[in-house]
């Protein structure tokens, strides 16, 4: 009975063995993935780093107060576009109005005594051509008329340069622009030389400030990336014009020229893309990614043949149609492309 026991233990194990197996015929036969099919492997791609870029002009043109006086007059506001040369305030000054009325009164003192200057020279002419009076005196009398229409010059001068100085008290546009800032009211007192209204000058630009160890890897004609959400309407990128030669706090100013910016809004803070560098990285097609539920999945090629999906961690890529990937693959891994759903024919 005992030696039957193995015997019969051996039987029952082949016979689950039989049950729990697949029949040869029932077996679905193993097929490979198709579509696209891509080796990851790591490539050299430039360092972008995301900064703060402004919308500003080349220049800032300052409409200045050339005399000192009273703000009397201010004709434009902020957000007002001005040519060149119009007049954008009047400063005046009270006490030049009265210097120039006494130096015209001087210089009408001064041409009544050039007329009578010659009216004696005449009648000291014909004396001495008469021979009654000597050439001294005549001499005398001309030297007086020349005195005395050089004084009337000189007062006639000193009248109309105070007036010109009192016509300096219009405050001219220095360039054509949007008025940025006119904060000073009417009746205001200002000096000599105080900015009345700051204007855009210059073709509109991204100026960006970097710290100057990333500052070194700037190239003038370097291409940068701009955040669409940030400037819509206006070209993906832009171009560093010019890096200035100069460090202010330990930071680098740059231009970058963008096509189809506009000075809509002076100081607008702007998303760009510097390269400060180089480094490895995976790049893939985005038409391999795909995403559902806001998570991104790639097919990836299994051992056995068959294509798995794989969720994986994307940042934007170099080019407009490539991502990066950051996690969830390795270089050497091989990727399959999305399927292709085959169109169905017409119903019968």
């Amino acid at each position: 009975m005992r030696a039957a026991v193995p015997s019969l233990l051996l039987a029952a194990a082949v016979a689950l063995g039989a049950c729990g197996g697949e029949s040869p015929h029932g077996q679905a036969p193993v097929s490979a993935a198709s579509g696209e099919r891509l080796t990851l492997a790591e490539r050299t791609v430039a360092d972008l780093k995301p900064v703060a870029a402004t919308v500003t002009t080349k220049d800032m043109g300052e409409a200045r107060a050339r005399i000192g006086g009273t703000l009397t007059q201010v004709l434009v506001k902020e957000g007002d576009y001005v040519r060149k040369g119009q007049l954008v305030a009047r400063v005046s000054d009270q006490r030049l109005t009265l210097e120039t009325r006494a130096y015209e009164a001087q210089a009408a003192a001064a041409a009544a005594e050039v007329a009578r200057a010659d009216a004696d020279l005449a009648r000291v002419r014909t004396l001495y051509q008469k021979g009654i009076y000597a050439k001294a005196r005549l001499e005398q009398a001309e030297a007086a008329a020349k005195a005395a229409r050089g004084q009337m010059d000189a007062y006639r001068a000193q009248s109309a340069a105070s007036a010109e100085l009192s016509n300096q008290g219009a405050v001219l546009a220095p360039s054509a622009g949007r008025v940025l800032r006119a904060d000073a009211p009417a009746g205001s007192v200002v000096s000599a030389g105080q900015s009345v209204a700051t204007i855009t000058s210059g073709r509109p630009l991204l100026r960006l400030e970097i710290p100057e160890a990333q500052a070194r890897a700037l190239r003038v004609g370097d291409r940068i990336p701009i955040v669409a959400e940030d400037l819509p309407g206006v070209a993906p990128a832009g171009v560093i014009d010019q890096v200035y030669p100069a460090v202010t706090a330990g930071r680098v100013l740059s231009d970058i020229t963008v096509p189809g910016l506009d000075t809509g809004l002076v100081g607008q803070r702007v998303r760009v893309r510097v390269q400060v560098g180089q480094r490895q990285a995976l790049v893939v097609p985005r038409r391999f990614v795909s995403t559902r539920y806001g998570v991104d999945f790639v097919r990836l090629m299994g051992r056995d043949g068959r294509a798995v999906e794989v969720a994986v961690q994307i940042a934007p890529g170099p080019a407009q149609d490539q991502v990066e990937v950051l996690s969830g693959l390795a270089a050497g891994d091989v990727l399959v492309g999305p399927q292709r759903t085959l169109a169905q024919g017409p119903a019968r």
